[in-house]
């Protein structure tokens, strides 16, 4: 494995004209990296036919080997190939712990003396994975604890998808051992470490291989992009990879927002609700998730709540198409904020629930072992001096991947 290798790749132009290319591919293929288009182009260039290629993407993915030699119905000629052209390797776990309500942290080695965690929530109804796009995160929001570690790197798409590959695979053994067709996870969220849409050509390949039956089949309703409202990334994202979208949105004024999500002074509210609202033209749902994380004192009063109504349900009449999903907080010492009490978290859902508007109060899970939300740290060096920016007010987004 790693030597370089020659391959033949025949590309047809129109229908009459064959062009032979001579392709020399000089690196080792990381498999998890490719959706199957990728793989596909990547089959042909080891001069195989493409119902080969999602063979392999079928041992891959649903099946969950590494090991080329046990893909018993591709050829040994091209099992050869295999062997010196490509691998499949999730990333190094480090650690794994396990919650009293039963929600399981895995925490990732991305190299560099970074981590990565993702988080199994496991429900009556439904088996949720959070997943992560960075390591860190360069938006800084007051109320994150990976924010507030600053930003190292984006994932590429062969460490976002394999946090998916990884529990999926573990878990069915786990709980069914030898049943290798048997799904675990029904749901994904991009919710953990990280803004998705600011690690964008990673992120959009990882979701076609989550989506494609192929693979693990998830439906785009019960797929989910969270972002804190990068606007030039949500029209393209409803375009390439339609899924369910959520909104950090976490305050009723652009004024309260620069200060707990600054994105915000770059992208504001009306702008960011207004992309939001065009995404539902390709949406596989009629409304926007809307994450409001209710802080004591800080964004959980009487007039917060009505100015949360008044955005929302214009003098007009019209209301806006969304689910605002209440999280009460999960403090961490770094932050100094505090979590609403029941009886405040209960006035404001009530407030909102009588002015007609959708409302649900997430129920916190994960938190004796820091897998709630808003707790994922990892183990993340901060490259960013993200202390000192926030001295200087200068937490602004850093980085970002718009490609």
């Amino acid at each position: 494995m790693g030597q370089p290798f020659l391959c033949w790749l025949s590309l047809g132009f129109k229908r009459s004209l064959t062009k032979t290319l001579f392709l020399k591919v000089t690196s080792v293929q990381q498999l998890l990296d490719f959706d199957r288009d990728a793989m596909i182009e990547f089959a042909q260039g080891l001069g195989e036919k493409p119902f080969r290629a999602t063979q392999l993407f079928r041992w891959i993915h649903q099946r969950g080997l590494q090991d080329f030699e046990q893909m018993s119905d591709l050829a040994k000629s091209l099992r050869e190939k295999l062997s010196t052209a490509a691998f499949v390797q999730a990333m190094p776990l480090i650690s794994e712990h396990t919650s009293k309500d039963g929600v399981i942290k895995w925490l990732f080695d991305v190299g560099q003396g970074n981590a990565i965690e993702t988080v199994y929530i496991p429900e009556s109804d439904r088996a949720t994975l959070c997943i992560s796009s960075q390591a860190g995160c360069a938006v800084g929001c007051t109320f994150c604890s990976t924010g507030y570690q600053g930003f190292s790197r984006n994932l590429t798409t062969a460490e976002i998808i394999s946090q998916l590959w990884f529990a999926e695979h573990r878990l069915r053994q786990q709980k069914a051992p030898g049943a290798q067709d048997h799904r675990v996870i029904t749901n994904v969220v991009m919710m953990g470490m990280g803004e998705p849409l600011q690690n964008y050509s990673n992120l959009v390949p990882a979701l076609k291989i989550m989506l494609d039956d192929h693979a693990y089949g998830l439906s785009r309703r019960r797929t989910t992009v969270s972002t804190s409202g990068v606007v030039p990334m949500i029209e393209r994202l409803g375009l390439e990879a339609p899924v369910a979208l959520a909104l950090s949105l976490h305050a009723p004024n652009d004024a309260l927002r620069n200060e707990l999500v600054p994105l915000n002074r770059k992208y504001p509210i009306a702008q960011v609700l207004e992309a939001c609202k065009g995404y539902l033209r390709y949406a596989p749902r009629d409304f926007v998730t809307l994450e409001y994380c209710l802080l004591d004192g800080v964004n959980d009063q009487e007039v917060h709540v009505n100015a949360l109504i008044d955005l929302l349900r214009p003098s007009k009449g019209a209301n806006y198409p969304c689910k605002i999903n209440l999280i009460p907080f999960n403090p961490f010492k770094e932050s100094g904020l505090k979590r609403s009490s029941l009886a405040q978290i209960k006035r404001f859902s009530d407030t909102l629930l009588d002015a007609g508007l959708v409302c649900t109060v997430r129920k916190t899970r994960g938190e004796d072992i820091d897998a709630a939300c808003g707790q994922l740290a990892g183990d993340i060096q901060d490259r960013t001096s993200i202390s000192s920016r926030r001295a200087q007010g200068k937490v602004i987004p850093i980085s970002p991947d718009f490609s």
